[in-house]
């Protein structure tokens, strides 16, 4: 293969992940705790859009609104890295990228 196809190549697989990162900021996931006690809204690159608390939660008391809150962004972000996984797996071809 000579040098110019293999750049090529990188250029090419270089536009899907961008595409493929630029898809992941409009995806948007729910983390969700408990019957919707907490439910935290983000993208697909992390970012934060929304936290809701229910009223029912927020009563108990501090402890329950802070364990909620883990456990609403532990969910979100367990559905954040699947969609990254599935994105970025498809732009790649399976490639494995550096971390």
């Amino acid at each position: 293969m000579d040098m110019d196809a293999l750049m090529e190549q990188a250029r090419q697989l270089q536009d899907k992940v961008a595409a493929a990162q630029d898809l992941l900021d409009k995806t948007t996931v729910k983390g969700i705790a408990g019957a919707g006690d907490c439910i935290i809204e983000m993208t697909g690159k992390y970012d934060l859009i929304k936290i809701t608390l229910g009223p029912d939660v927020v009563a108990t008391g501090v402890d329950a609104v802070t364990n909620a809150v883990m456990t609403a962004y532990r969910d979100a972000k367990a559905k954040a890295d699947a969609a990254i996984d599935r994105v970025m797996g498809e732009a790649t071809a399976g490639m494995p990228m550096p971390e």
